[in-house]
């Protein structure tokens, strides 16, 4: 089964003035649309009741065009001092993108990692992303994405 690397998240006070920096100073180049994310899905797949954010992804320099990003979230409550939750200010996880979630899931936990969060389905766009976080034996959280046109 094939992995591939899909972006690293950072959670931040003001996602805005945070992407201005990342932009001017390393030439980060926004991707896609302005994130405005709730709902109960959020909340189910993040673990995190009344989940809410909002926030954009930068492709890194040097990556081609559909990858790797940074992606930049502010939650609507960020918790600076929840270490290793979702919402925590600073880098939040990174994110492997596989061909199947639930394998992929069921080889993180024979290794030593736990769950964090329920497997969720949303769409994306014309897209369908198959989600879920997960911590690996220390844990840091990973999140594991499937996508599907």
């Amino acid at each position: 089964m094939s992995s591939r690397f899909g972006h690293v998240n950072l959670i931040a006070r003001d996602w805005r003035a945070l992407v201005a920096f990342y932009r001017d100073v390393f030439g980060c180049e926004p991707v896609g649309t302005e994130r405005d994310l709730s709902g109960p899905l959020l909340e189910q797949g993040s673990g995190i009741e009344g989940a809410a954010l909002r926030g954009i992804h930068l492709r890194l320099p040097g990556g081609r065009e559909n990858g790797p990003t940074l992606e930049i979230f502010t939650y609507r409550l960020n918790d600076a001092l929840a270490p290793g939750m979702p919402n925590r200010t600073g880098f939040g996880h990174i994110a492997f993108i596989v061909d199947d979630v639930p394998a992929k899931r069921a080889e993180v936990l024979r290794a030593g990692g736990s769950d964090h969060g329920a497997m969720v389905t949303t769409q994306t766009g014309a897209r369908k992303i198959t989600w879920q976080y997960l911590r690996d034996p220390e844990g840091n959280l990973i999140e594991l994405q499937s996508w599907s046109d």
